[in-house]
């Protein structure tokens, strides 16, 4: 199939080097407004395209795909996770998907360690008493915090964002542990002197910090859930750059309120943009809209893969980040 034949919808605005890329190489539709499009609009984006470039804010189900008819043969998911694309069914109806997987692995790591010490460090505390014009002075006691160095990191994940996690906070002088479905084998962790744990509670029960990098699941929905969180230090705090889904957020905010546990940091939220009231109150939670890939660069690289992945279909070969539902 010739590329410029190609009906290539885009379902968000991108960056513009991205869009005027489309533009050249495909028939591409582009957004016009930076809104998601309604699963109205998503119906019948699928009716007339030959391949969609979604975002994690399209839930791609199969009650969606079964209204693409014949013509949908590729998913360009623009985004690394895809737990809101119907994969499975996806491959039934012989629509291949791809990814933008590796891009974005640096980025998100600097938000993981930037979270910890926005919150460890009372950051976001220190700018309101500067806005506010409430600042009269250094004083001892003043917005104490705790420091990060020699502190226990646990890591729940370790893929290429825990391990790009995991190098940053060795150069902070923290202890790096981590949960995973088997242990690290070289060389990815021969740099890192990284403790294995078999037992998640174990690890939970050990750390000072916790960093959420696994995917969403089925099997890791709700990984931290009130029991764990119950397993955590009085001076522990939670950061999570992954998926909100992982963390049960009704238990987050109780032991949070009750001071069961010192503080999170959260780029991501178990219900999208519906934030629990009780975090956006506490002062010991800072919160991000998800920010985590946000670079001008990592966004464009994104695109570019995009791009890649469409080309290779459209010259006869499989996506080069084609996603097969054995790797979810």
């Amino acid at each position: 199939m010739s590329a410029d034949r190609l009906t290539v919808v885009v379902t968000r605005r991108l960056p513009d080097p991205v869009e005027s890329r489309l533009r050249e190489l495909f028939d591409a539709e582009l957004r016009t407004d930076d809104r998601p499009m309604t699963r109205e609009e998503l119906i019948d984006a699928v009716g007339r395209a030959d391949v969609l470039v979604p975002t994690i804010t399209d839930q791609i189900d199969a009650g969606i795909l079964a209204r693409a008819g014949d013509r949908l043969k590729l998913i360009a998911h623009y985004g690394s996770g895809v737990d809101n694309l119907d994969v499975a069914t996806a491959r039934e109806r012989g629509i291949l998907v791809s990814n933008t997987p590796g891009v974005t692995t640096e980025d998100t790591a600097d938000m993981a360690i930037a979270l910890m010490l926005a919150v460890t460090r009372r950051i976001p505390e220190g700018l309101t008493v500067m806005q506010s014009d409430a600042w009269h002075g250094w004083a001892p006691n003043a917005l104490l915090g705790g420091r990060i160095a020699g502190r226990r990191l646990g890591i729940l994940g370790m893929g290429r964002i825990g391990r790009a996690v995991a190098r940053r906070a060795r150069v902070f002088g923290m202890h790096i542990h981590y949960h995973n479905r088997t242990p690290l084998q070289p060389p990815h962790v021969d740099d890192l002197e990284a403790t294995y744990h078999d037992s998640l509670d174990h690890m939970l029960s050990r750390v000072d910090i916790v960093s959420i990098n696994c995917p969403h699941t089925p099997s890791t929905f709700h990984l931290l859930n009130a029991r764990r969180i119950g397993l955590l230090k009085p001076d522990a705090v939670v950061v999570n750059t992954s998926r909100g889904e992982v963390v049960d957020e009704n238990a987050l905010a109780r032991a949070l309120s009750a001071g069961a546990i010192a503080g999170a940091g959260l780029d991501v939220f178990e219900h999208g943009t519906e934030i629990h009231p009780q975090l956006r109150a506490l002062p010991n939670v800072v919160l991000l809209p998800h920010m985590g890939s946000a670079t001008r660069e990592g966004r464009i690289e994104m695109g570019e893969k995009v791009i890649i992945n469409i080309k290779t279909f459209a010259d006869g070969h499989r996506p080069p980040d084609q996603v097969v539902p054995s790797m979810l």
